[in-house]
């Protein structure tokens, strides 16, 4: 999802969310006086976010990996390839795969080089203090609206925990206080005034078909193929039965209709859950504790921040 000046970015956990647990807030202000940072600050706290995003990615990408990637593919390709060129044709197997293993460290060691810069810059101490506030809302039970798989080192919609999980710790008792309420002066929290935005119902059916994959396409290549090899085989072949083949035809053409309006539809609840997710963020930016998104919204919220930065 795109973060210009008039948009603003949907928070893991906001100063609102924080504050629906008073103990939580205290535990999360000892963590940011531990670690030099406000984390109850939604606009500090985004833009730190938003710039170690970038510093991450920033840190996998680049040179130094697409020159080791290359360098590795050479090594691996070389013992296969070069008895095939006529100058090395009955030289010793030494001159044929030696130069394979030079190729290999030095594009194993570039490698080990990105994984490190990519490895410290996800450890950054402010990072690793926000993973902290996460781990302790987990523990009092106070929803985060998501986790963004660079966050813990993991690819988007990967599996696993990543390579800088989100700590555990003990569950803790449950609240006393006031719930869902915004911190007031001197950190009291007090009734919510902003309402977390419906979910309209076009965002619950984009929910329940985002994941349905298409068949359209496949399936009208199918028929048009067919209906096109039937129809040779009728005429090479002086077989009238064939031609019926050419039924398949317009069939093709029903199904690749049937699926551009059904990727139209799809597009337009799209447009409708980015629409949500934009209005949730706002809301939250106005002080309303945000509930946990559903796998598919979360999903969508990364696809279009990863867009947001291409």
């Amino acid at each position: 999802m795109s973060t210009p000046a008039d948009r603003t970015p949907l928070l893991p956990l906001s100063r609102a969310t924080l504050a629906s647990d008073p103990r939580l807030l205290a535990t999360v202000r000892e963590i940011g006086v531990r670690r030099g940072f406000d984390y109850t600050d939604d606009a500090a706290t985004a833009a730190l976010l938003e710039e170690r995003r970038k510093a991450v990615h920033r840190s996998g990408a680049g040179a130094p990996g697409w020159i080791g990637a290359l360098l590795i593919v050479a090594g691996i390709l070389w013992p296969l390839f070069s008895p095939m060129v006529p100058a090395l044709s009955g030289k010793p197997p030494a001159l044929l795969f030696g130069p394979a293993a030079p190729l290999l460290a030095l594009g194993a060691w570039l490698w080990v080089l990105v994984r490190r810069r990519w490895k410290r810059q996800l450890l950054h101490p402010l990072l690793e203090g926000y993973r902290e506030v996460i781990g302790c809302a987990r523990a009092h039970g106070v929803p985060v609206t998501h986790i963004p798989d660079w966050m813990v080192g993991r690819t988007q919609s990967g599996s696993g925990k990543g390579a800088a999980p989100i700590p555990s710790y003990p569950e803790a008792e449950a609240a006393t206080g006031p719930a869902n309420g915004v911190a007031g002066p001197g950190g009291a929290a007090g009734p919510a005034v902003v309402a977390v935005p419906a979910k309209p119902p076009a965002v619950s059916q984009y929910e329940a078909t985002a994941d349905e994959g298409g068949w359209h396409d496949e399936a009208g290549c199918l028929l048009l193929v067919a209906g096109a090899i039937g129809v040779a085989y009728g005429v090479t072949q002086d077989v009238p039965a064939g031609y019926l083949a050419g039924a398949l035809v317009p069939l093709a053409i029903v199904t690749w209709l049937a699926g551009a309006r059904r990727g139209r539809e799809k597009q337009r609840l799209r447009e409708q859950a980015v629409a949500y997710v934009r209005a949730l963020a706002a809301a939250q930016a106005a002080g309303a504790p945000m509930p946990e998104l559903s796998p598919v919204l979360r999903k969508l919220l990364a696809e279009e921040t990863e867009r947001a930065t291409e």
